[in-house]
């Protein structure tokens, strides 16, 4: 899994593996790209810091750490 946050756009890439991209379908702020067997490749997640902010009281508290320790790696010592 690799994580990568485009700051001037503010958008979170999640990517779940490396299989090919055939389509992606979109939920509000979040897109999802499917791989031919309909298997989740990559996510997108659009307006990423209000997602984070949202999350911090709904994730559990690891994978919350993870998730930001990846994309914002100076911002990890906030959440301990």
């Amino acid at each position: 899994m690799k994580f990568k946050y485009n700051k001037e756009d503010d958008i979170l890439l999640i990517e779940l593996n490396n299989q090919k991209i055939d389509y992606a379908e979109q939920s509000s702020d979040l897109i999802v790209h499917f791989s031919p067997k309909r298997e989740a490749v990559l996510l997108e997640i659009l307006d990423a810091s209000q997602f984070f902010k949202q999350a911090a009281t709904k994730f559990p508290r690891k994978i919350l750490e993870t998730m930001i320790s990846h994309s914002y790696p100076s911002v990890t010592h906030r959440i301990k």
